[in-house]
């Protein structure tokens, strides 16, 4: 009889994960793809079954969702292990049931000495986990785990997923991995591309798959797509001398939509220029996925498709995308022609029948306490009050018109047009224009009437939905709080430069927080609101420079601890930063932090400082160098000279070590402990003008 072949299965090779879907969303298919791979590498990493820390292949087109694991055992080592048992001489029972438990008997068990004594150890093998018994586990759970927004059934199953699963490939080298995951019995066939590729692919081995879905008029690698894209995007530009703007989030989602991209050229009539460019833009953009292009920053007729069809003979998919694209730019067209019927400020009473919040009132009651708030921001920050008014009362007009009715990313751009086509002050245009802005910063930053009406419509929103407990919690933010508090910071940085340069002072968020509250119907609000909104707008700062520019968080606490106004933060931190590159700097923050460890336990918070009482050389010593710092501190802090006020700090140093070594500040004497603290009060005081340096010393 003739001996049996015995096949050698590789110990380690790539592993192929394919979920072949119906189009899956464009705007999350990178996220998704990531969380598949990153759940499947996971489930392989808790079994055990991957080797080494080689790059694993996210793969992803509109229609699949796969992961390629290079290093895959077909089955994971048996490892030996050791558990420690009941104590020698425990009661016969418990001893065989621990046995029992590890499929030992009793006479198996060995003994080992612990701290606790002699106790009795179970020594065994676990079996290493084979890659069949547990891969299509790993890949539905890894199914499960994914951020999918809206999960869907089909078919008679009860599986839910994105999009409907109809085919699923799990190779190991060149052996298929039986088993079914969401509704789908894995195989080593795949789908090329829906009109230019194979219906059925069959795959040799988990390696060739990109180059078996290449051939086949797929790329399935995002980059690479992405990067193929753009280049096909740069190149067409090019050839026209013209350039895309910003189109970085649009190649994103172009990238989800195609398996095998091709970029042409197609054109629109000149005569829809007219139309306002933001109008044209979005409704290329994000309705048609399509690229408009710009010479000289201005538009031009002419946009760029990415088809998933390439062809010798575009002319067909050209004259189909301009055929499409030509209503969409007659609905533009149509409602600005409506919407200039009527003037802006027509439209300011219609917003009584518009709400804006249940327990806040309508639109009009907004803009009314907006207008009022702008007024008062403008003559506080020498902005023009009446343009800052009159910029408020216009600035919610547009969401009653037919523009920002059908493309609601328009309002504000669309108030700003408007009122320029009713003759309204260029100030007034350009506030109603910058006030959706994320940052103010990316404004005007000579046009304070933008600044008044920015602010007000920020600092009402965050004191009237936080004084109704409409606060962010976690990751929510459904009316965009944080973003509101980040806009204020950018207004206070770009005013408090402006002001600057007019040489005056612009009065702390808090007097505007406590106007606009004031604006809200009495009992309306919660008592704490102003301090709510503080805090939450000081926390955003310190947030911001810490995480997003990464400076030192010592030194932004320190900073944002004081309270400051906040067009002084930034100021202030940077003058912190360079104090602390100073040799003085660690030991006055030690010194600082020493005091406030000694006042916070003083029974002697009252009464004041006398020179006479000061007997000891170096407390003297300390009085005089205050004395002459003193002066020249607070005139740095007038003119906001921060850094100043803190190297003439640094000078202290000596005086303040040799207080520290000399004296007894807890003398037995109440008066000269008392006196002495007081001392310590008013050094507390004058060291942390610009920021709490104890929040600098060095942990020890």
């Amino acid at each position: 009889m003739a001996k049996r072949r015995v096949v050698k299965v590789p110990a380690a090779e790539s592993l192929l994960v394919e979920l072949l879907t119906e189009e899956l969303p464009p705007k999350s298919l990178l996220q998704l793809s990531e969380a598949f791979a990153r759940e499947v590498l996971n489930g392989l990493i808790r079994y055990q079954l991957k080797l080494g820390e080689s790059e694993v292949r996210v793969l992803a087109t509109p229609r699949r969702l796969a992961v390629l694991v290079p290093e895959v055992l077909a089955k994971a080592e048996d490892r030996a292990t050791e558990i420690s048992g009941p104590p020698v001489g425990a009661a016969p029972e418990a001893v065989a049931g621990f046995a029992k438990k590890h499929g030992l008997s009793v006479a198996e068990l060995d003994e080992r000495y612990t701290d606790k004594g002699r106790v009795f150890l179970a020594r065994f093998t676990i079996k290493g986990t084979s890659l069949v018994a547990v891969l299509a586990g790993i890949v539905s759970d890894a199914a499960k785990k994914l951020p999918v927004r809206k999960a869907m059934r089909w078919g008679s199953g009860e599986t839910l997923f994105a999009r409907p699963v109809h085919g699923l490939v799990m190779m190991h080298g060149k052996r298929v991995v039986p088993g079914t995951a969401l509704g789908a019995t894995a195989g080593n066939r795949t789908s090329g591309h829906r009109f230019m590729g194979a219906d059925s692919i069959r795959l040799n081995r988990a390696d060739e798959y990109e180059a078996a879905l290449r051939k086949s008029s797929v790329v399935a690698d995002v980059a690479v797509r992405r990067e193929e894209i753009d280049r096909q995007l740069q190149a067409e530009a090019g050839r026209r001398s013209a350039s895309l703007g910003e189109y970085r989030d649009l190649l994103d989602e172009v990238t989800a939509l195609v398996e095998f991209p091709a970029v042409y050229a197609c054109r629109f009539d000149a005569s829809f220029l007219e139309v306002p460019p933001e109008c044209l833009i979005l409704t290329m953009r994000q309705h048609q996925k399509y690229f408009p292009l710009f010479s000289g920053g201005k538009l031009l007729p002419e946009f760029l498709v990415v088809s998933n069809m390439r062809v010798s003979d575009p002319r067909a998919i050209v004259k189909g995308n301009e055929r499409v694209v030509r209503p969409r730019l007659e609905d533009a067209r149509f409602f600005l022609n409506q919407d200039r019927k009527v003037r802006l400020e027509t439209r300011v009473p219609q917003l009584a029948n518009v709400v804006y919040h249940s327990k806040l009132g309508s639109q009009r009651q907004r803009v009314e306490r907006i207008q009022l708030l702008a007024g008062k921001i403008a003559r506080d920050i020498g902005a023009v009050p009446e343009l800052a008014e009159r910029a408020a009362f216009l600035s919610k007009a547009d969401l009653l018109t037919g523009m920002v009715g059908e493309f609601p990313e328009l309002q504000g751009i669309m108030g700003g047009h408007y009122a320029k086509y009713d003759h309204e002050p260029d100030d007034v245009v350009a506030a109603i224009r910058d006030q959706y802005r994320t940052k103010l910063d990316e404004a005007d930053p000579g046009n304070l009437v933008s600044a008044s009406l920015y602010l007000a419509d920020r600092i009402e929103a965050q004191v009237g939905l936080f004084g109704i407990g409409e606060r962010p919690t976690g990751e929510k933010d459904p009316f965009g709080l944080r973003r509101a508090a980040l806009g204020v910071i950018s207004a206070f940085e770009l005013v408090g430069s402006a002001r600057k340069v007019a040489g005056s002072t612009v009065p702390d968020v808090r007097d505007f927080l406590t106007f606009g509250a004031s604006l809200f119907p009495a009992g309306l609000l919660s008592s704490e609101v102003i301090d709510q909104v503080h805090d939450f707008i000081l926390e955003r700062y310190w947030n911001n420079l810490a995480t997003v520019f990464r400076m030192d968080k010592k030194v932004v606490e320190s900073v944002i601890s004081q309270r400051p106004n906040l067009m002084e933060v930034k100021a202030r931190v940077d003058a912190v930063q360079a104090f602390q590159r100073l040799p003085e700097a660690e030991s006055l923050a030690g010194a600082n932090k020493r005091i406030r460890n000694i006042l916070r336990k003083s029974d002697a918070t009252q009464g004041d400082l006398s020179a006479a009482l000061l007997t000891e050389s170096a407390e003297k010593t300390l009085y005089d160098s205050m004395q002459k710092v003193e002066p020249q501190v607070m005139s740095s802090m007038q003119r906001k000279d921060f850094s100043g006020a803190l190297r003439t700090l640094a000078a202290m140093r000596g005086a303040v070590d040799k207080f520290f070594d000399d004296v007894l500040v807890n003398a037995e004497d109440t008066r000269v402990r008392a006196n002495r603290h007081a001392l310590l009060r008013r050094l507390d005081l004058l060291m942390n003008q610009v920021a709490d340096i104890s929040k600098l010393a060095v942990e020890k």
